[in-house]
């Protein structure tokens, strides 16, 4: 009798998974939440934050990756003839490594990230849970989409501290003496700080989402743990 009912238990969690419940908003997510899944999406989104802020506070986490490698935001962009030059002359060392500084400190910013990304995902509601269930990283785009603007807002301060840790406002401003690309492009501490923000940003929601592909993938393994309380294991 148990055995079948973790079938039964299991087999509508994969008929939700494919879209194939058909039922109103309300309905489905009293069936979930019933399931405990709302709780098991939460603990998968926990689990991949947490694993992707841990990957990115290590030594080089955001610049070894050139698809998150936080730049300079001037005029023309990273890939602009302001953003190659400035990017040549970094390599040289005339810039004080500016480029590297500003991945240190999203690095540095990662690390104290947690329970800010934490208190976020525990806002996750049932009633979101039947649109996201089906999507590979549905819970990473209802993180950004719901709490976006929250987390900017706290993970800033983060950046702003970790910016004046490792140097990058003292190269920046140094840079803003020698270089009158960087005078003409207006950059500001301000505009710095606020560029490596949304950067920083990008990248955890990119690990985020890999993250959770990962999990998702091994539900019932260790490592996973999306159905976690909901097939017995």
């Amino acid at each position: 009798m148990e055995n079948r009912h973790f079938t039964d238990r299991r087999h509508m969690i994969a008929l939700m998974g494919m879209g194939a419940l058909i039922l109103p908003v309300a309905a489905r997510a009293q069936v979930l939440g019933g399931l405990g899944l709302g709780s098991g999406l939460t603990s998968l989104l926990a689990k991949a934050s947490d694993s992707s802020l841990d990957k990115l506070s290590v030594p080089g986490g955001f610049y070894n990756d050139s698809a998150i490698r936080i730049m300079l935001p001037l005029v023309g962009g990273a890939g602009g003839t302001i953003g190659k030059l400035l990017g040549g002359a970094d390599k040289l060392g005339l810039t004080d490594g500016i480029t590297r500084k500003l991945n240190d400190a999203a690095g540095l910013a990662a690390k104290e990230a947690k329970p800010v990304f934490r208190a976020a995902i525990d806002q996750l509601k049932l009633t979101d849970v039947p649109g996201i269930v089906g999507q590979n990283d549905g819970a990473t785009q209802y993180l950004r989409r719901s709490s976006g603007d929250v987390l900017r807002g706290k993970f800033r301060p983060l950046i702003d501290a970790a910016l004046v840790r490792v140097g990058a406002f003292g190269a920046l401003d140094q840079l803003g003496k020698t270089n009158s690309l960087v005078r003409a492009a207006g950059l500001t501490r301000d505009k710095l700080a606020g560029s490596v923000t949304d950067q920083a940003l990008n990248g955890i929601y990119k690990y985020i989402a890999g993250e959770e592909g990962r999990l998702r993938s091994d539900p019932l393994g260790k490592a996973g743990g999306l159905l976690k309380g909901v097939l017995g294991n």
